[in-house]
């Protein structure tokens, strides 16, 4: 593995300026409460690039020039054998240029120092611009400046960094393509769990527990982020997080949960009847959203634009909204009436697919902005990403009531492959197979 990290550092040493810096931290640590922290967890543009997991460090890249070859440096905390015994294993700068393939390495307190002799005579400075590093750029390209009378100059531009580190990012290897089919096979089998789990007269954090113990029973680090636990009309909010509502006889539940495992996440969501049997109208709209879900999914293949899940997903529901007497056909038309009207979005108000990867909303571009019109980004292989259509339906006029309190979503996470796609999350999705896992002793 450590020699992806490399061959990442190279690709974008190979489209930086010749001889200049690029410069990315990890994440800080956050204090919680008192002396404890917050879990640490790493900047994810930071490890994609050095698989490095201690706080506290930096790594530079040089760009070869005329006269030097291209070096990548890390920056990291020196060996502290007092602080180990409180907090844990260190490497050494020394240790970790061997372990992690760097060409040198650094105490983090010789930061400043280095980077100030490293963009000496640099023409450019890539970085994350606006972000936490700004004030010490600012210092650094200062301190470089002082030297002017020595016929030293200092980098006349400072250059987006993310922006390319976003496109790399957004097409997966082989070997995150494997972790986040890790990933997503323990979240699935979470969310089953929490269906065998489930019954009338719970918590819903009593399903959050089930979910967060599958997570890390089976070698996830983290939650990828707070999960979702909405029983009843609790599922109508989207970003429901405070799980700790009663579980109800008769009700649906949403679940929005997923692990991150060894830096990539995954992000499943799955709707059933709290006791085990969907009645006619629950079933009538979970099949709905599960139509929209295949016709969104028949729209991951390669070369066709990422606008066109969504589109896939608002046609069924379109229609199915009409259907069902959700809107009234004789005040909205047809469904390609409600589309353009938007008629559809008290019911559905978000998009239906997301990147997904060392982030839950990853990083990449949604359109070709060097294209004419900015047109939607088409699908290629290596992009993973969720297809998420949903419905929620709150308390209105000309409302069926019989709907009212009702929200449905179902997410799977979606490798695009040369052929078409692979779905990597399995959690029971049809009706027949929730109830049938539901009816288990």
């Amino acid at each position: 593995m450590m020699a992806n990290y490399a061959a990442r550092r190279a690709a974008l040493l190979a489209q930086m300026l010749p001889g200049s810096v690029a410069i990315l931290a990890t994440a800080p640590e956050v204090p919680r409460n008192s002396d404890c922290d917050y879990p640490y967890r790493h900047d994810s543009y930071f490890y994609y690039l050095s698989g490095f997991t201690e706080p506290d460090s930096a790594v530079a890249l040089v760009a070869a020039s005329a006269t030097a070859p291209a070096r990548a440096i890390l920056f990291c905390r020196a060996k502290n054998t007092e602080r180990e015994i409180w907090d844990g294993f260190r490497h050494s700068p020394e240790a970790a240029r061997i372990s992690f393939g760097f060409d040198a390495a650094f105490p983090i307190e010789e930061l400043d120092v280095e980077m100030t002799r490293l963009l000496a005579d640099s023409p450019a400075i890539y970085y994350a611009l606006g972000g936490s590093l700004d004030a010490q750029v600012k210092l650094w390209r200062h301190n470089v400046r002082q030297k002017a009378r020595s016929g030293v100059t200092a980098p006349a531009m400072a250059i987006e960094l993310n922006g390319m580190l976003d496109a790399m990012r957004l097409l997966k290897d082989p070997e995150e393509q494997q972790l986040m089919r890790r990933a997503a096979a323990i979240s699935s089998a979470a969310h089953a769990r929490a269906m065998r789990a489930t019954r009338p007269g719970l918590h819903e954090y009593a399903l959050e527990a089930e979910l967060l113990y599958e997570f890390r029973r089976s070698g996830a680090q983290f939650p990828a982020y707070s999960s979702i636990v909405a029983g009843g009309g609790n599922a109508c909010i989207l970003h429901y997080s405070a799980n700790n509502a009663v579980l109800k006889d008769g009700e649906l539940v949403l679940i929005d949960a997923g692990c991150e495992f060894d830096g990539y996440a995954s992000d499943i969501t799955r709707t059933y009847p709290v006791n085990g049997r969907f009645s006619g109208p629950q079933k009538a709209l979970y099949e709905l959203v599960l139509a929209a879900q295949q016709a969104a999914l028949d729209m991951v293949r390669p070369g066709l634009p990422h606008s066109a899940i969504h589109e896939a997903a608002v046609q069924v529901l379109a229609q199915g909204m009409l259907d069902l007497g959700l809107l009234e056909r004789q005040k909205n038309g047809g469904a390609q009436d409600v589309i353009a009207d938007k008629a559809y979005m008290p019911f559905y108000m978000h998009g239906t697919s997301h990147w997904l990867g060392m982030d839950v909303h990853d990083v990449g571009a949604y359109r070709d902005t060097d294209a004419p019109g900015k047109p939607w980004r088409a699908l290629a292989p290596g992009m993973v990403l969720t297809v998420e259509p949903g419905i929620y339906v709150r308390p209105g006029a000309g409302v069926p009531e019989q709907f009212w309190h009702t929200g449905i979503r179902i997410e799977d996470d979606v490798l695009v492959t040369p052929q078409g796609h692979e779905v990597f999350s399995s959690a029971p999705k049809s009706v027949a197979e929730i109830e049938q896992l539901m009816s288990q002793d």
